[in-house]
């Protein structure tokens, strides 16, 4: 392996990211999934969902769902699922289903994920809290278009593109990235992983757990899932939490280019770090410096690269660092190392120390692999939303995004293979369904990079009277359990537990 090489492996563990039908909205037949209703059948859940939820025991069961449900008497498909029940019969109120967001990322150990996080006891008394790989996860009919960290596709975050050409040339290699998919997906399940699917998934677990509705807190991706659920099946959803929120049901350009957005809103807390920090990292005495200091580096880099290393890896990595404080002594020493000229053998030891697991964007702590999570991540996001195919397009868009948001627009804005994706879209993307209870709390940090507050206020609009919008002074990826505001846990455990679901939308200040 080279020395190029190495870095972009270390790097694709840090920057992958973890979010065919009729036109029909219904999970089959009306009744039909009540009517076969199977059990689970509980057991020990595999060594290594074991080994990550330890000390925390789960249980892990199975439940068959249909590959296609225009066609649920065709072939069937198996979902790996986790529990950790209530241990108090007087206080459970039914199931809480998780989802950890990407979409690509695992779920099986997010039971035991949040409770050694501190989830609060009176959540786990309340619930059964039912993790899962969703389909095309993990042990849930895995796909995989066989990406590797040193092929030209190793993250699902496109790379800068400094001009015109690039785009142009990125094009080419994500054009084969699709065809590559196409290829490989010899069972036939690429073209059924969309999120109106895994919502009728969902509902099968639900069913298949004897429940008559169910609970749901889902994070970043997660929350357009829950979106989605709780738009088709109104009538089945109980407490609805979404954490993160992207703004939709589903992911598609516009929300993909928001990241840039949410790297220029949530820099400012970095650069604030790092200024008040010099005298150790040498980034830049004020903010203003420190920024200054992020586009030496970039465009250094984009000149003369090192070891494999350029401007658009920088740029990435910073993008993945942003997502909660505890990165920035990682992100400040990697900038001090590059300013300071220092080696790539250096460079490969400070990306190899954060990964997606310390990206808190609510998976667990081992994700899938690579590949697996890469793949999902396209296939869901190609297939639920059309996406623009001409490249003079997403040209024209990095050009804009470039001059709007200089940090990191000409990368959120690059060209996806969705452009050149082979798969027809069967149904459109589940719409907003804002006639059902009032049981959504929508739970947003002011400062996100993946996911901007304006997600939170765009799905606030959208659900209107079904939902309440809790908004956080507070900077990173996730906030319920993963954040340390008093008032967002509080509110939200209040919600979960009690039902107590505030009457207005809320502030939770800084503390």
């Amino acid at each position: 392996m080279t020395r190029g090489r190495g870095i972009r492996r270390s790097a694709a563990l840090a920057v992958a990211l973890g979010l065919g039908l009729s036109g029909s909205l219904v999970a089959g037949p009306a009744g039909a999934e009540e009517k076969e209703r199977p059990s689970v059948r509980w057991g020990t859940c595999p060594e290594d969902v074991a080994a990550e939820a330890a000390p925390v025991v789960l249980e892990c069961g199975t439940v068959p769902v249909p590959k296609d449900y225009a066609d649920p008497d065709g072939g069937r498909i198996e979902l790996m699922i986790s529990r950790l029940a209530s241990t108090d019969p007087d206080k459970r109120r039914g199931t809480l289903m998780l989802n950890p967001g990407g979409p690509g990322g695992s779920g099986l150990s997010q039971p035991a994920f949040l409770a050694n996080r501190g989830i609060p006891s009176e959540v786990l008394d309340t619930y059964d809290v039912i993790g899962m790989d969703t389909r095309g996860i993990g042990r849930s009919a895995p796909v995989a278009c066989g990406f590797t960290p040193e092929g030209p596709y190793f993250a699902n975050i496109p790379p800068y593109a400094v001009d015109d050409a690039a785009v142009t040339a990125r094009a080419k290699v994500v054009k084969k990235v699709a065809e590559q998919c196409a290829e490989r997906d010899k069972d036939g399940v690429l073209p059924h992983l969309t999120t109106a699917n895994t919502a009728r998934d969902l509902d099968r677990i639900r069913a298949a757990l004897g429940e008559e509705r169910t609970s749901f807190l889902g994070y970043s991706y997660g929350t357009a899932l829950g979106a989605a659920y709780a738009s088709m099946f109104p009538e089945r959803s109980d407490r609805i939490v979404l954490d993160s929120n992207i703004g939709d049901t589903h992911l598609d350009r516009d929300g993909m280019r928001r990241f840039a957005l949410g790297v220029e809103q949530t820099f400012p807390d970095f650069a604030r770090w790092a200024a008040a920090r010099h005298d150790s990292y040498g980034l830049g005495r004020t903010p203003a410096e420190v920024r200054r200091t992020y586009f030496t580096l970039a465009e250094r880099l984009d000149e003369k690269p090192v070891d494999g290393f350029d401007g658009g890896m920088l740029r990435q990595i910073t993008f993945s660092f942003l997502f909660k404080e505890v990165q920035y002594s990682k992100l400040a020493q990697l900038w001090q190392t590059m300013k300071s000229g220092g080696d790539s053998k250096d460079l490969r030891t400070l990306v190899a120390r954060s990964g997606p697991a310390d990206q808190g964007d609510g998976t667990a702590d081992t994700p899938p692999s690579l590949d697996n999570q890469l793949s999902v991540f396209l296939a869901v996001s190609c297939n639920d939303v059309k996406w623009p195919t001409s490249v003079d397009t997403y040209r024209k868009g990095v050009a804009e995004d470039r001059a709007r948001y200089p940090m990191f627009g000409a990368a959120a804005a690059n060209i996806l293979p969705c452009a050149f994706w082979p798969y027809a879209r069967a149904e459109k993307p589940v719409a907003i369904n804002d006639d059902g209870p009032r049981n959504i709390l929508l739970v947003q940090n002011l400062r996100d990079v993946p996911t901007p507050h304006v997600g939170g206020e765009l799905l606030r609009q959208k659900f209107a009277d079904r939902s309440r919008l809790v908004s956080v002074d507070d900077s990173g990826h996730g906030v319920y359990v993963y954040g340390d505001n008093p008032c967002a846990l509080n509110t939200t455990t209040r919600y979960l537990v009690d039902g107590k679901m505030p009457k207005t939308d809320a502030f939770c200040p800084a503390g």
